[in-house]
């Protein structure tokens, strides 16, 4: 008669541990301002002015109401507002997070120990 029955003779165990390492990151960052002018006019217009772009500046043109003998609209100021991009290197130490997997050897008692 032969009987046959598992024994747990070794294993293996795995698990994560989460380590921290410091990076230097070197990115640019673009700030952008705006400069605004505001240019008299004083000049009679038909209509009401659409907003129009001349390179990097956008020009608004105000209207009134004045007042004659009949009703017109009279241009009396532009905002031209420009728009300027600076760019300067930022440097900035960082902490990244990575994963490393720790196997432990098991003994039959399930005990860890060293495969060495």
């Amino acid at each position: 008669l032969v009987l046959k029955r598992k024994t747990l003779t070794e294993g293996v165990r795995v698990r994560t541990v989460v380590r921290e390492d410091e990076a230097l990151i070197d990115e640019p960052v673009v700030r952008e301002t705006v400069e605004v002018e505001r240019v008299p006019l004083g000049r009679w217009v038909d209509g009401p002015v659409p907003v129009r772009q001349e390179g990097d500046i956008t020009i608004v043109t105000l209207v009134e109401e004045v007042v004659v003998v009949e009703k017109r609209l009279r241009a009396t100021e532009e905002i031209r507002i420009t728009r300027r991009k600076d760019t300067e290197q930022h440097s900035e130490t960082v902490t990244l997070r990575h994963e490393e997997a720790v196997i432990e050897h098991l003994n039959a008692n399930g005990d860890s120990h060293d495969p060495d």
